[in-house]
């Protein structure tokens, strides 16, 4: 197995694990604070995202490609330069931003949100700033080495502290109301965050080659060209997930008001969106653990390929990444559609957010393709035209949230489509960009394939729920339905030969069998 896809694996089932790890921390959220309190949680969410993009400042993705193209010439010192370099910048722009938010936090509460009790998360989340400032450095050297492992653990133990910690917390200080529990939420994600940083310097001071300390100074003052070649790669892809993380800033401020505007109250708008954002979305996410993971290591795979002017490997590459996400997104679409209400009412105790998920799921194939377009974009050098794609779209969502949103007949599903119609925008854009660039073959058979597929597993999966065992309990049925709708969208797939035997033989615990 290539580095490529053996990284790709290692980071594929950690963020698996965490994921699931994820969903039971909502889960139990949701249940002790509900839509109410999940609604708090995730208005000052995009804050935390905003605030953590302008302190990384796309240095994640810069130090992954710059230390894999110099470790490609065994250039040590090289990658010590990168690693004093981001970690000063970090620092620095960390202990700007973490008293910046809690200064500014009256003002944001009473001037851009409805509810003023947003206040109290959006403090106890700051000092997570530093905490993954740290983090993402030492996690760029890990990827651009395409070690994935200390990475992937990372993520596991992060999930895990933070799930142990939350429903004590939030039981503390659910008697004081309900903003104060969705503040202890909040700081059960930095101590995660806290536990998940103290492994991955473990594992560097461990797996280093080099001592950071020693000419540390004069590392950063001869370093200017170092700067200067991740501030080429950076300020690009900052620029890109800036866009992004302004447009999520705004999100719910704009959707918070635009109900306002439709006649909606203040509580329920951030009950709405609460579970819009806290019940539905987290579902419609989980499958992009895929997504995610081929992204992480496409960027220093693609940057090497593409130092070495190696076009038909970066080519086959991203149709890999891209078939894995057809064939996996495209499951995940038909049982969350499908599923919606009885996976809501047996993961949060409510069928609230259903109607959200039947809205999006079909679109949200475009979502799981878009990480790995735009993983390739950063690793070709065309992070200036992923940030105008970006911009593009988050212009155009944000106007159709308010434009939809505001009207009453619409409301809060207004919001729902204009998040989807962003991200639709955004990945067609991206893949037009890469055609551009790269000579790609478009294999449409596969595409009529896969819709035969969907629509096959589908017509199982809506056939089984409401005609088989409907006396049965509601988790037996459910079990049923997806078991069996997976089971013959994978024998679908292979009959197709949407799946071959050489994908298969890739997974470990499968490959034995096959050969």
């Amino acid at each position: 197995m290539s580095k490529f896809l053996k990284g790709t694996m290692i980071l594929m089932m950690a963020a698996f694990i965490t994921r699931i790890l994820g969903f039971v921390n909502r889960i139990v959220v949701a249940r002790f604070i509900g839509e109410e309190g999940v609604g708090l949680f995730m208005m000052a969410f995009p804050t935390l995202i905003l605030v953590i993009t302008m302190t990384q400042l796309g240095l994640p993705v810069a130090i992954s490609k710059n230390v894999a193209e110099a470790e490609s010439k065994g250039d040590i010192r090289k990658v010590k330069k990168i690693l004093v370099v981001s970690l000063s910048i970090t620092l620095g722009l960390s202990i700007i931003f973490t008293p910046a938010l809690i200064l500014l936090a009256p003002y944001l509460t009473d001037t851009l949100f409805t509810d003023d009790r947003i206040y109290y998360p959006l403090v106890a989340i700051a000092p997570i700033i530093p905490i993954v400032a740290i983090s993402s450095v030492i996690r760029g050297y890990f990827q651009g080495r395409q070690n994935m492992k200390p990475s992937a653990y990372s993520q596991v133990i992060e999930q895990l502290v933070r799930i142990t910690l939350i429903a004590l917390l939030t039981k503390t200080f659910l008697p004081y109301g309900i903003e104060y529990a969705a503040a202890a939420a909040m700081v059960a994600s930095v101590l995660g965050e806290l536990a998940s940083l103290l492994y991955l310097f473990t594992s560097f001071k461990i797996k280093k080659k080099f001592k950071i300390r020693r000419h540390f100074f004069q590392s950063i003052r001869n370093g200017r060209e170092t700067f200067n070649e991740l501030m080429s790669v950076a300020l690009p892809t900052t620029g890109s997930r800036m866009i992004g993380s302004i447009a999520w800033f705004f999100e719910p401020i704009v959707v918070v008001n635009s109900l306002a505007i439709a006649g909606v109250a203040a509580g329920m708008a951030t009950k709405q969106y609460g579970s819009l954002t806290g019940y539905a979305l987290p579902l419609l996410f989980l499958p992009s653990f895929i997504t995610l993971s081929l992204s992480q290591s496409l960027v220093p795979a693609i940057s090497e390929a593409n130092s070495q002017k190696n076009f038909t490997l970066i080519e086959h590459r991203l149709q890999q990444a891209l078939r894995f996400c057809l064939i996996t997104g495209g499951i995940s679409v038909v049982i969350l559609y499908i599923y919606a209400k009885p996976l809501m009412q047996v993961m949060y105790g409510s069928e609230s957010g259903a109607g959200f998920l039947m809205i999006m799921a079909p679109f949200f194939l475009f979502y799981y393709y878009q990480g790995p377009l735009q993983a390739v974009l950063q690793a070709l050098n065309l992070a200036r035209a992923a940030m105008i794609n970006s911009l593009i779209g988050a212009v155009v969502k944000t106007a159709v949230i308010f434009i939809l949103a505001s009207q009453p007949a619409f409301g809060i599903n207004g919001a729902a489509l204009g998040i989807v119609t962003g991200f639709m925008l955004v990945t067609m854009l991206h893949f037009l960009t890469i055609l551009k660039y790269i000579p790609m073959t478009i294999y449409l058979r596969d595409y009529l394939k896969i819709a035969f597929v969907l629509l096959a597993t589908g017509a199982w999966g809506h056939y089984s729920y409401l005609h088989l065992f409907n006396e049965e309990g509601l988790i037996l049925r459910l079990l049923f339905g997806v078991m069996t709708s997976t089971m013959l969208y994978v024998l679908l797939s292979i009959g197709f030969k949407l799946i071959v035997k050489e994908d298969l033989a890739r997974i470990p615990f499968i490959r034995r069998f096959i050969v």
